[in-house]
């Protein structure tokens, strides 16, 4: 796949090229600014694909194929306007301890293992992200890939998959990217670069400075200082997009900007130590009538309208520590006052009877007592469902009865409803899943993404207790923050440079033709 592109007046031949994002520190804006990329070269015409080697995260999603991948890379390729595919993240590490995590290799689980061990087994997940990689260039213009934390982790340098030792390995450019809003933003790109072999800072094309707040011109001494002491071009300062609400990879959003008289429904949402997923609830942190209140460990829930247990990556751990928080109390004093209880997932495991893993799947083999509060029994098996689901709610609502749900799937193990037990979705190929008590105070599904339907979010806030407006659905939201973050990137990357930097691989303009005039910002677009 190829094709011919002008760039500073210079035909040239375009084909598989990759160009690298890494960050001076988790949280730079590495996963927000491979998405803006993505979209900018999208909207310019060119056939692009996100590509992340290695992650580590407890938020995925599900591909059509039945793979798991990265929540973030599937924002990408939202942006890219392609579907998500395993090879956009080869490698998926997913915690379920301290010390060790599920091995996910395209898309499927293949062991579990502590930090050792697969730091011996990164010889054969390098493969995999090779292959990955190459299939993608196969297929794509222009691969953008993101790194992972930041490259100067020294502990780590030693057969890396997810910075620098991909780059050199397809020998890529690497623009590296800070916060500034974090502080220190030039002692971490100086320090950043520093810490890198002679081969690898050779790499390195240019700097993005994100999240700046203020006048450009009180800025503009510190990047001259930053060209000149690093020979690199500063390739863009992206300001503070407020109220960014892009899917996270991580770190979970709290923020609201809600007026209190509008609030008809609050929300309450426990943070597990293994908490997985917490973007099924983004639709409820971004509703104009929901108060979202997410609990930390060490809290009391607060009095609301709704509790939801989250997934879990370790169900049966995290179901020790709620009892060991006393959440355990709070839940019951809040359905005694008439409040509702929904689980998801690992959280809809927590609500039933027992909880058994007789082969040590998750942690040490044996049987949790559940909360007691949905008639389902949970054994943990080995095998991991990966399902892309719709079907119809079977919520008791006269108004809008058996609306359309669709979600998706990750889980090990099977809950098994006992028998008269109420489910609570009609899937299209007529399996009942979930359950709802029989006196319409608890419910719980294995599907991620409940809320992400206008309709069903609708229904599941009315089953709560509140007539909520009706809002976008998850993909339009989405689709417009994408939109939004395009044209920040836009404006303010120097895409003259970077597409450069794509045709000539690592042959950089001279700093002197850069920063006679500086190079960030605006100033000479595609």
């Amino acid at each position: 796949m190829s094709r011919i592109n002008k760039t500073n007046g210079a035909s040239r031949v375009l084909k598989g090229a990759t160009i690298m994002i890494q960050g001076t520190t988790s949280d730079a804006g590495k996963s927000m600014l491979v998405a803006g990329f993505c979209r900018y070269l999208k909207n310019q015409g060119y056939r692009v694909a996100p590509f992340k080697p290695q992650n580590m995260a407890l938020n995925s999603a599900v591909t059509k194929d039945g793979g798991e991948i990265g929540r973030a890379q599937a924002v990408q390729a939202q942006a890219a306007g392609i579907e998500p595919h395993v090879d956009m993240n080869p490698v998926l590490l997913k915690p379920s301890s301290d010390t060790g995590a599920q091995v996910i290799i395209h898309g499927k689980a293949v062991s579990d293992m502590q930090a050792a061990k697969y730091h011996d087994y990164k010889k054969v997940a390098m493969q995999a992200v090779l292959d990955s990689h190459q299939r993608l260039t196969n297929q794509y213009e222009i691969i953008v890939v993101e790194g992972a934390g930041s490259p100067a982790e020294i502990n780590l340098r030693k057969g890396d998959i997810a910075n620098m030792g991909f780059a050199e390995a397809v020998d890529c450019p690497v623009i590296i990217i800070a916060d500034i809003d974090k502080g220190g933003v030039f002692a971490q790109l100086v320090g950043t670069l520093d810490l890198l072999s002679p081969s690898e800072q050779n790499r390195v094309v240019g700097f993005v400075i994100n999240k700046f707040r203020g006048d450009i011109k009180l800025l503009e001494p510190g990047l001259i200082w930053l060209e000149e002491r690093t020979q690199k071009p500063v390739l863009g300062v992206l300001p503070y997009i407020h109220n960014l609400q892009l899917a996270a990879e991580d770190a979970i959003q709290a923020e609201q900007n809600l007026h209190p008289q509008d609030i008809r429904l609050r929300v309450s949402v426990p943070i597990f130590k293994r908490i997985s997923n917490h973007t099924d609830f983004d639709m409820l942190r971004l509703h104009p009538q929901v108060e979202l209140i997410f609990v930390p460990q060490g809290s009391a829930i607060p009095a609301c309208d709704l509790i939801i247990l989250p997934g879990s990556k370790n169900v049966r751990a995290d179901l020790a520590l709620l009892k060991e928080m006393h959440w355990d109390n709070d839940l019951l004093r809040h359905l005694r006052y008439g409040g509702k209880l929904l689980g998801i997932c690992g959280g809809y495991q927590m609500l039933g009877h027992t909880i058994a893993d007789p082969d040590g799947v998750e942690d040490t083999p044996g049987v949790s007592q559940g909360l007691g509060y949905l008639p389902i029994n949970t054994l943990l098996q080995r095998q991991k469902q990966l399902i892309q689901s719709q079907g119809k709610l079977l919520l008791p609502n006269e108004k809008t009865p058996n609306v359309a749900i669709r979600g998706y799937e990750i889980h090990i193990g099977t809950s098994e409803r006992e028998a008269n037990a109420q489910p609570l979705i009609l899937l299209e190929n007529g399996e009942l899943e979930g359950c709802i008590s029989n006196d319409n105070q608890v419910a719980g599904s294995y599907l991620h993404g409940l809320f992400d339907e206008p309709d069903a979010l609708q229904q599941l806030l009315l089953w709560a207790g509140a007539n909520t407006e009706l809002v976008k659905d998850y993909a339009v939201q989405q689709e417009h923050e994408i939109e939004r973050l395009a044209f920040e990137c836009q404006t303010h990357l120097n895409w003259n440079l970077i597409e450069s930097f794509l045709h000539n691989k690592l042959t950089e303009p001279t700093l002197a033709s850069t920063t006679t005039s500086l190079t960030y910002g605006a100033k000479n677009h595609v």
